[in-house]
């Protein structure tokens, strides 16, 4: 990875004139590429921590009658949040009894 020395952001492989370079995607500034290079890093994934309680919030979650656009199944578990501004309604969250497929209403 490189970075640019003007605003240090990073810079990104751009090949518009026919010229292979490194070019900033905020800033004039380009390196060109002169020789060959090969880099291979492996990237891992972040650890996220589950917010809302994942599947074990839906354990007790209360069913209701909603039909799932996946499968069509009539009913779905559900819970609410408030994910906007208190002036807003409350946001719903559904998961269907029959294939767990999850959405969502304002």
């Amino acid at each position: 990875m490189l970075f640019c020395p003007t605003c240090a952001n990073i810079l990104a492989i751009s090949a518009e004139t026919g010229n292979n370079k490194w070019g900033c995607n905020t800033c004039p500034y380009e390196f060109p590429i002169t020789k060959q290079m090969t880099s291979r890093t492996r990237m891992t994934l972040k650890q996220v921590d589950d917010v809302l309680g994942g599947d074990e919030m839906w354990k007790h979650a209360d069913q209701t009658q909603a039909s799932c656009p996946k499968c069509n199944f009539d009913s779905a578990y559900f819970y609410q949040l408030q994910i906007r501004s208190a002036d807003e309604p409350m946001t719903t969250f559904y998961r269907c009894v029959n294939c767990a497929h999850q959405w969502r209403e304002n």
